[in-house]
């Protein structure tokens, strides 16, 4: 399968699963990060706020800010990706449609990240990631300064044998499905 093929058939699964049920794995998915060790020791996560076709954001990114955490969220300017202080009353509508913290928002430089939740088409259980094609995420993650422990997460039907990859690709130190 293409790259392509791949991305539309795992939408299409995404998608193609009850409401309800992607929900259901939202919550495991997340569940399961909270106890990772990286999220303990996280001072600072980088979380993105979801697609419909992702695992949904919206309940951990209010949970982990009112236990403490410290939360920063993506935003894309043109072809750069940059991580802003997460502030339910700055957030808008961005690129692709996707909600991003507004202009007031404060940057969080990538030294100051801890852990980063990495959302992707499809995952490997070695941390190959395949993103939606633009390379947001690998251009951030390979910036000098970043440290952060790299989190993908997806529904288990995306955890696949084995993905094209890139020099470019930049691997998950960890995969956490439902």
């Amino acid at each position: 399968m293409t790259k392509k093929e791949l991305r539309a058939a795992m939408r299409k699964l995404n998608l193609g699963t009850a409401p309800a049920e992607r929900a259901a794995a939202s919550g495991r998915i997340f569940a399961r990060v909270e106890l990772s060790e990286a999220f303990g020791r996280a001072r600072t996560v980088g979380v993105f706020c979801s697609l419909a076709d992702e695992p949904d954001t919206s309940e951990v990114l209010a949970r982990w800010s009112a236990a403490g955490k410290r939360l920063a969220v993506p935003r894309v300017e043109g072809d750069v990706m940059r991580f802003y202080e997460y502030d339910p009353r700055t957030m808008c509508r961005g690129a692709f449609g996707i909600a991003e913290p507004g202009p007031e928002a404060r940057l969080c430089e990538p030294r100051e990240l801890d852990l980063v939740v990495v959302p992707g088409t499809a995952f490997t259980a070695a941390g190959a990631r395949m993103g939606r094609g633009r390379g947001y995420y690998d251009k951030y993650l390979s910036q000098p300064g970043v440290r952060a422990v790299k989190a993908g997460v997806c529904y288990a039907h995306q955890l696949v044998g084995e993905l094209p990859s890139e020099p470019h690709d930049v691997a998950m130190d960890y995969v956490v499905t439902d």
